[in-house]
């Protein structure tokens, strides 16, 4: 049997393919050679001069992979799971998520979010991350800056920003986990999503279906899911300053989160325990922290 596993073709991408085919090979004994890694580019890949939220969002990282999985060209798909659109067609699954990595930012630039000079310029294209910064440093530039983790790096070097900030998670897979400074929590709360792989099949093929859950991680993917269902419960987009974290705390999940406003002057957040991750907790979460929050601020959130 050959399953065909598609995937964007950045570095990173192709380390987290190269690890879920790894994951189905050790889960039914199969040999590498029966799964074939079929890359496919995405306009979120030649598109390298514009925030992805002025061109389309995260669609434009999985549109083209859909298109081939439900074409039957590839039999799964392998995304960052914080770069899959909250709302996904019903002829698609989920059908497992990777152990969680990192969920944590990396500064890359400076020692420290305090150690960064007076009005430094802070290359990033994600409203959360730059909404972030701004709040916690007012006098920061924020400068678009696009690209693979490489080329991001070397942007810096070069001059074209003086910092800017990585997933923690994309480092650590690419062998680079000791480059920039890990941000705690308590200072830049992670994009929804953060640190997760997930695999996705065709809706309606269950062979595919039931052999990829096998790799599945539980507890990532009951977290994420909570995460993406508070998404779905804000109404949020691309524009949408947000982070979200669940944790498991016992047997119940911790959820914290937070909305600002794209200047970083308003934040809205919360913490709650004791949580199931069920859609209508999403839905009074999403209530509380719309509720607490601005008429400008809730605008970006449609409400």
């Amino acid at each position: 049997m050959m399953l065909r596993l598609g995937t964007r073709g950045s570095p990173l991408a192709l380390v987290q393919a190269h690890l879920v085919r790894d994951a189905l090979a050790v889960a039914h004994g199969w040999p590498l050679a029966g799964i074939e890694i079929v890359t496919v580019r995405t306009t979120g890949d030649r598109v390298q001069d514009r925030p992805l939220a002025d061109i389309g969002g995260k669609a434009l990282w999985t549109k083209e992979l859909d298109r081939a999985l439900l074409d039957g060209e590839i039999d799964l798909a392998v995304h960052s799971m914080k770069d899959v659109e909250t709302i996904r067609p019903d002829s698609i699954a989920v059908a497992a998520m990777l152990p969680r990595a990192d969920v944590r930012d990396r500064l890359i630039g400076a020692a420290s979010i305090e150690a960064l000079p007076d009005g430094a310029r802070i290359g990033t294209s994600s409203p959360r991350r730059a909404a972030q910064m701004r709040r916690l440093r007012p006098d920061l530039r924020i400068v678009p800056l696009r690209g693979n983790v490489d080329t991001r790096i070397a942007k810096v070097a070069n001059g074209e920003a003086d910092a800017t900030l990585l997933a923690a998670a994309g480092l650590e897979r690419l062998g680079r986990a000791e480059v920039g400074t890990a941000i705690p929590l308590d200072q830049l709360l992670p994009a929804p999503s953060q640190g997760a792989v997930g695999i996705e099949v065709r809706a309606d093929d269950a062979a595919t279906r039931m052999r990829v859950a096998a790799i599945g991680d539980p507890a990532t993917e009951r977290c994420v899911w909570a995460e993406r269902a508070l998404l779905a419960a804000l109404s949020a987009d691309c524009h949408s300053p947000v982070a979200a974290l669940a944790r498991i705390e016992g047997d119940a999940l911790r959820l914290r989160a937070e909305i600002l406003s794209g200047d970083g002057a308003e934040q809205v957040g919360i913490d709650r325990a004791g949580l199931t991750g069920s859609a209508e907790e999403a839905a009074e979460i999403a209530g509380a922290l719309l509720a607490g929050a601005s008429p400008r601020l809730r605008a970006l959130f449609g409400h």
